[in-house]
């Protein structure tokens, strides 16, 4: 057992500020964690990118924990919930270092973020875990699409402390650039099945002021549209006054979003959106955020429309990344198809985990 102390860190203003060697240790932590996950150094972030995230704590309380040994910082925690007092559930990571796990460091981090989640009231700890592929024994995802290893050391730790699998979430990569043909012959194809009642719309970082309601709308039924199998995932309320809260907060980043939409004609409304986030160094690689199209609007090809064209957007404002990064759950079966069209091909797997516990 190592000598090792937890403390909660003070998310500093700026990186000038008391606290940014700190944030930025557990901003390495995490890239580390992840790096060994996924095989690749390819979806490291950096601090910077990620202070507003952490500064933008009205809707999304957070609370990051550190773990050192001397004066080091080898492993981190995070607490996520929701502001709204009616929803039960919290989101909890705890990250080790390699080098120093099997000490009773991830124990010591995750008996203090669940503590905090229970005495909050929240009964749903949620966890995505990444899961390194291995030989032997697989756990089954119910929802029959998916397994991760079951020796794997994440896996056996979050068995340990009652935590369920619930689901598989496939980390793809689409190396560029991409064949500009392929993707006009995606978006030429899309937009015959979508006909004439549905149009392309373009933006970079900010949202256009007539469509602010309609993101807004967007973003909460991100929340409820997207499958989360038995995860359960609570609603997450979006307004106007929220959209224009987080382009203020985003306006910090050294990163560039690069969004399409589309919008239904009859209605005057859209109906689907899809993100890319985009780093400033052309050589690291592009996130692809959010997509969606809403329930009642798809069977029409208008996922292939948005992925294709945000990707044509990409190619004409920010050429030169190698590759975009995205997530889908591995029972989004018609996201997936979207995807592997497109040139996506699989990185790596997370599970997502809920314990359930009874309230206070």
């Amino acid at each position: 057992m190592a000598d090792f102390t937890i403390e909660e860190l003070v998310i500093p203003r700026d990186a000038r500020a008391e606290g940014w060697d700190d944030f930025t240790a557990t901003v390495d932590v995490r890239n580390q964690v992840e790096s060994v996950g996924y095989g690749t150094t390819e979806m490291n972030v950096t601090a910077r990118e990620l202070l507003p995230g952490w500064q933008r704590q009205e809707h999304k309380p957070r609370r990051l924990f550190a773990a050192r040994v001397g004066t080091r910082i080898v492993a981190r925690a995070l607490i996520e919930t929701l502001a709204d007092e009616g929803t039960d559930a919290a989101w909890l990571s705890v990250e080790v270092l390699p080098d120093w796990r099997g000490h009773g460091i991830g124990r010591a981090l995750a008996d203090q973020v669940e503590g905090l989640a229970q005495a909050d009231g929240r009964t749903s700890l949620l966890v995505y875990a990444v899961s390194p592929d291995a030989l032997g024994e697989r756990l089954a995802a119910p929802t029959g699409y998916g397994s991760v290893p079951r020796g794997n050391p994440e896996v056996r730790f979050l068995l340990s402390r009652g935590y369920r699998l619930e689901q598989i979430s496939r980390g793809s990569r689409l190396a560029l650039p991409v064949d500009p043909r392929i993707v006009d012959g995606h978006m030429k194809m899309a937009s015959a099945r979508a006909g004439k009642d549905y149009a392309l719309h373009y933006w970079i970082d900010r949202v256009p002021s007539r469509w602010r309601e309609d993101v807004a709308v967007l973003n909460t039924r991100m929340s409820t549209d997207a499958p989360t199998a038995g995860l359960d995932e609570p609603e997450d309320v979006w307004d106007v006054q929220r959209v224009l809260d987080y382009e203020e907060s985003e306006a910090q980043s050294p990163r560039t979003m690069l969004t399409a939409a589309v919008e239904h004609r009859p209605t005057g409304i859209l109906c689907g959106f899809t993100e890319l986030s985009v780093p400033a160094e052309t050589e690291r690689h592009v996130g692809q955020e959010d997509t969606l199209v809403l329930k009642e609007h798809r069977g029409h090809r208008l996922g292939m429309l948005l992925k294709a064209a945000n990707l044509r957007h990409l190619a004409q404002q920010r050429p030169g990344h190698p590759s975009v990064i995205t997530f889908n759950a591995e029972e989004n079966r018609h996201m997936l198809d979207v995807n592997e069209a497109i040139g996506f091909t699989p990185i790596g797997y997370e599970g997502g985990w809920k314990r359930t516990i009874s309230g206070s």
